[in-house]
């Protein structure tokens, strides 16, 4: 079983994120952050809402959209590589395989997504936490 010093980049980079495609779902994408904000994280929760809005964008080509679903599906997925059960760990591999996916679209990433990911933070947690979100 993997602990959080055990994470390795290159596994995360190497994950076949294809194969977690049918895990997503927008309820499902809602529900796991709804019930999960404190474990996640706001920064973590920032970076797959700024996902969610460029998979959305006529911009986002095909290739770019299918490993954002893929990175919110692994999100949404109990079953990966720690399990997100684990008290204080269980979110690090989903942070750097979301992390990734923001890598891979960044430049899809605009100022309107950002803005529409910071308001839903906003409608989600409270304005406050916004002073917290680097982008």
């Amino acid at each position: 079983m993997s602990t959080h010093d055990d994470i390795n980049v290159e596994e995360i980079e190497n994950l076949d994120f294809e194969k977690y495609e049918d895990k997503y779902s927008e309820s499902g994408l809602w529900d796991k952050i709804r019930k999960n904000i404190a474990k996640i994280g706001v920064k973590v929760i920032y970076q797959a809402l700024l996902l969610y809005y460029v998979a959305q964008s006529p911009n986002c080509p095909s290739k770019i959209k299918a490993g954002i679903i893929g990175a919110l599906g692994y999100l949404i997925s109990p079953i990966d590589l720690i399990p997100d059960i684990m008290p204080g760990i269980g979110y690090a591999d989903d942070a750097a395989a979301i992390a990734t996916a923001v890598a891979l679209a960044q430049i899809y990433i605009t100022d309107e997504i950002k803005e529409q990911a910071k308001a839903k933070i906003a409608d989600l947690l409270g304005e406050d936490v916004l002073a917290n979100l680097d982008d």
